[in-house]
């Protein structure tokens, strides 16, 4: 974790045997490290990630329309089925916004913490962000390859060092 920001971001390794110096890319989930270059079966893990969020997401739907036909055997009200409707749309819409917005910012631990009991009520909304982010991009790709080459660029600069140390340089005479 970077101690300006609180984010976090590459992490920097020393060399190892078959690594380059310098920092390395964050894994994604699903993914690994295969977003920096697009191998080791990018492509076909892009399409699983939409194929399973898009599953995911209409079997959720399914177990929410048993839950609300649950709720109208059990006769509690129109009320009650209205603003659990109402509910669930709303949760599903913030959790979308909240995800989608995670793929291209990161968020801060507090509000992350605060908001987890409405992403779960609103997990379709996370799985349908997800869906729609894979058809593009592997979820968060451009925010870590943001943070990626901005990592490399500093460590390209602070490794470019001068030649020697100017106060030493002996002087001809």
């Amino acid at each position: 974790m970077s101690e300006e920001s609180g984010t976090q971001g590459p992490a920097e390794t020393p060399v190892a045997s078959g690594t380059a110096p310098g920092p390395q890319p964050e894994p994604l989930r699903f993914f690994g490290t295969t977003w920096v270059d697009h191998d080791g079966g990018y492509g076909a893990r892009r399409a699983g990630v939409a194929v399973g969020s898009l599953v995911g997401a209409a079997v959720g739907c399914f177990v929410l329309r048993f839950a609300y036909e649950g709720l109208t055997i059990a006769a509690v009200g129109t009320l009650v089925n209205a603003l659990v409707v109402v509910m669930f749309a709303i949760c599903s819409a913030i959790a979308f916004r909240r995800t989608w917005e995670g793929f291209t910012r990161r968020h801060d631990a507090a509000s992350q913490s605060s908001t987890r009991g409405l992403m779960a009520i609103g997990f379709v909304g996370s799985l349908l962000a997800y869906f729609l982010r894979s058809l593009s991009e592997a979820p968060g790709e451009k925010l870590h390859r943001k943070e990626y080459e901005a990592a490399r660029e500093q460590y390209a600069k602070r490794t470019a060092r001068r030649t020697g140390n100017p106060s030493r340089k002996k002087r001809k005479r």
